[in-house]
């Protein structure tokens, strides 16, 4: 069942917000062009930061809880796109906008069904949360939002995935692995080298592979990304720092990988952070299983999402293509939003969810 109305409101807020710039940490306009869309619904909106969301009117602590969510910030556009990333163009069947493809697509279509759904009793409370700083991972993002909601029991986050269910997810840690050395005159052949002294450790990093490999993620994997070293020619470098990007899936924790590392290797090493963790949910859970009978294939997602601080089980669904996302004239087809909310619709309305 298609519906055009739906499709059509969630297209001309998704306009909207693509000529509102959100860039990560900037978000206070299109918050508030959320919070009008909801208040235009008769629904009133709750905010935190530049969080934004609204609560089912119907609520019932009895019943179990589904959040629908999505994040309104963007990256910064890169240098080279052909059009104006903030002015909404609409050829045919596509429309171009940073964010429209990630993840403005599924921020619009899952508000609509939201409104939908709760036109009638569901088996479950509806919670539809529009997030700020998912692209950063920022402190003022989705992890301060979480604590002031209601207990949730499963969760449907909108990134683009060609409405196929990505039900696991590769966490991340970025670790600052230093390597020291002593500095000399390179004429004459003085000092310890930090460049040669991180030789080893490079080594070891390029070639270790972890045995647990999963069967929706693959892997976990360590990149070298960056290395600095040395001031200029003649002075051997007596410190190398290296940027080494980790991306775990489940069977590996991140403070685990950071403690054998930190075993392992002959630097210093020093982690931003653990909390972006694999995520996954259970393929037996109801909705996971309502994605297969519909023809849906579940599979792994190698990119990050508000997933990762997650505490409850979630997957991702949403329109568009993950590879469109961070790209030069991003855009999403009309067609893509239409019939995600057909199918979240098919997938949630009447559905029990555990």
């Amino acid at each position: 069942m298609k519906y055009p109305e739906l499709t059509e409101r969630a297209v001309e807020l998704l306009k909207h917000l693509i000529a509102t710039p959100s860039v990560s940490r900037s978000e206070e306009q299109a918050a508030n062009v959320m919070e009008q869309a909801i208040r235009d619904m008769g629904l009133e909106p709750r905010r935190e930061a530049n969080n934004v969301w609204v609560t089912d009117p119907d609520y019932d602590e009895k019943r179990p809880t589904l959040l629908l969510n999505a994040h309104i910030d963007t990256v910064k556009p890169v240098a080279t796109w052909t059009r104006n990333p903030y002015c909404p163009e609409q050829e045919g069947d596509t429309l171009y906008g940073l964010g429209s493809n990630d993840c403005g697509g599924g921020l619009v279509s899952l508000l609509q069904v939201f409104g939908w759904l709760i036109k009638k009793k569901q088996p479950y409370n509806l919670i539809y949360l529009a997030s700020a700083e998912e692209e950063v991972s920022g402190k003022d993002g989705i992890s301060r939002v979480l604590p002031l909601l209601p207990k949730i029991d499963v969760a449907i986050v909108g990134e683009p995935t060609g409405m196929q269910p990505a039900i696991a997810e590769k966490g991340l840690m970025v670790l600052d692995v230093v390597a020291h050395g002593k500095s000399g005159h390179a004429a004459r052949g003085e000092g310890v080298n930090a460049i040669y002294e991180a030789m080893e450790d490079l080594q070891f990093l390029q070639h270790h592979q972890f045995k647990k490999v999963s069967e929706f993620l693959g892997p976990t994997v360590m990149n070298v990304t960056v290395i600095h070293a040395g001031t200029q020619h003649n002075v051997v470098p007596d410190r190398c720092e290296m940027v080494v990007d980790v991306r775990t899936n489940e069977y590996y924790q991140n403070e685990f990988v950071y403690e054998f590392l930190k075993k392992k290797l002959k630097s210093e090493v020093t982690a931003r952070s653990f909390r972006l963790h694999s995520s996954r949910i259970d393929p037996e859970h109801p909705l996971v299983k309502r994605c297969v009978e519909m023809g849906m294939v579940p599979f792994g997602s190698p990119t990050l999402s508000d997933q990762a601080l997650m505490s409850f089980p979630s997957f991702k669904l949403g329109p568009g293509q993950s590879s469109r996302s961070h790209g030069a004239d991003e855009f999403i087809r009309i067609s893509e939003i239409e019939h995600a909310i057909s199918t979240y619709i098919e997938l949630l309305d009447g559905t029990h969810i555990g």
